[in-house]
């Protein structure tokens, strides 16, 4: 894992066309800003897991069913 440091207004890129901008620090908490092309899903950690364990849990009642 790479870890950087960066400042209020300070951002990286991730490839040529990903950028993440430190958009607002207060506190312990860090607001991010995403520039991403649509096509790229952008989410959550949390949101992705609840999804496939939703997936996951629709697979199996769809399963039991049949």
């Amino acid at each position: 894992m790479l870890m950087l440091s960066r400042k209020l207004g300070q951002s990286i890129r991730i490839a040529d066309d990903i950028e993440v901008r430190v958009v607002r620090i207060s506190g312990n908490r860090v607001r991010l800003g995403i520039e991403a092309p649509r096509h790229v899903s952008v989410v959550r950690t949390e949101v992705a897991h609840r999804r496939t364990s939703g997936d996951a849990a629709g697979r199996m009642a769809t399963a039991a069913s049949r």
